[in-house]
């Protein structure tokens, strides 16, 4: 079951996520934009985790970003 976090944790996940993945949340975005078709929330979640060995908070979070990210763009 997926948990939900509040806006603060998810940004203070964000904020987290270059020093302990060595790599900026514009790249991660870049690694989900340019991945596999997959639509569901939960796939996109698993994939990150299996191919980049993250854990589910960080990938949730990416995930969360790139949904929102996309959402904005189509709203603009």
């Amino acid at each position: 079951m997926s948990q939900e976090f509040s806006e603060e944790t998810h940004r203070n996940m964000l904020s987290r996520i270059p020093d302990a993945t060595g790599r900026d949340i514009a790249d991660w975005l870049r690694t989900v934009d340019e991945g596999p078709s997959l639509t569901n929330f939960d796939e996109k979640v698993s994939w990150l985790r299996s191919m980049h060995e993250l854990s589910y908070g960080h990938a949730k979070a990416i995930i969360h970003e790139y949904d929102l990210r996309r959402a904005a763009r189509k709203l603009g």
